[in-house]
């Protein structure tokens, strides 16, 4: 006769043999990671450098606003001030130079005190923008349809690439001097990055407020906006941790 197996039970103890095994592993693997010393030498760094440099991009967006009882008469009128406004300012369009888009173009109800539309309202924009800040200046003074509601300086893209390849490449030599200098005032020979992060920003592109210009372009529309685009300063920021020998 055969001898016969218990099959569940041979099941169990293997089930237990391969949880035993599995435990084991883990307790070996966090044994060993509680007996490794912590990282010795290990020193945390922050090194940062600034230009300041001169805005070279000038936004301005002109608004146009019109309302009335048809809604269609409404968008009528505004479709042609800001034709009249694009035709104007493409005259002057050069890449990169000034650059001419449309901006917002929105329609919308007014309401009376019992919640019936009374009325309609709506509100256009044309956006300039470009490094030739006096072809922009002396556009703003030929669109007679909108008027001027609000005004930015800024740094060009290419500008801001510059600056910021260069403002980085101090801030990293400073961050290398430091750890080098710190390295040997706590009797180590050098000191090899461990975890960097640069970080770059730009302070001081403020926008204008926009309701002195509407006043000045009501006032002399014939005439070219006064321009100082001022200066922005980049930040770069080096942060991390080295290993000193």
């Amino acid at each position: 006769m055969k001898p016969t197996i218990d099959r569940p039970r041979a099941t169990i103890r293997r089930s237990a043999l391969l949880a035993a095994l599995v435990g084991l592993a883990a307790f070996s693997a966090s044994a060993q990671q509680a007996v490794l010393p912590a990282p010795q030498g290990v020193l945390g760094l922050n090194a940062s450098a600034s230009v300041e440099v001169a805005k070279d991009l000038l936004t301005i967006t002109f608004t146009a606003t019109r309302e009335g009882t048809d809604a269609a008469t409404v968008q009528t009128q505004l479709k042609q001030a800001l034709d009249a406004a694009l035709a104007e300012a493409r005259k002057a369009a050069r890449p990169e130079q000034v650059e001419v888009q449309t901006g917002n173009f929105s329609l919308y109800p007014r309401y009376a005190a019992k919640g019936a539309i009374n009325g309609w309202q709506g509100t256009a924009e044309l956006v300039v923008q470009g490094r030739d800040m006096a072809a922009i200046s002396q556009l703003s003074g030929r669109i007679s349809t909108m008027t001027i509601g609000r005004v930015n300086y800024g740094l060009s893209r290419e500008a801001t690439q510059k600056v910021e390849a260069e403002v980085t490449a101090q801030a990293i030599k400073r961050f290398q001097a430091q750890a080098t200098e710190m390295a040997r005032h706590f009797g180590y020979q050098e000191a090899t990055v461990r975890e960097v992060n640069v970080q770059t920003n730009e302070v001081g592109s403020i926008p204008i407020a926009p309701k002195t210009y509407m006043r000045a372009a009501a006032a002399q529309m014939d005439e070219a906006l006064p321009v100082e685009a001022g200066k922005s300063t980049v930040t770069a920021t080096v942060s991390g941790t080295v290993q000193m020998k």
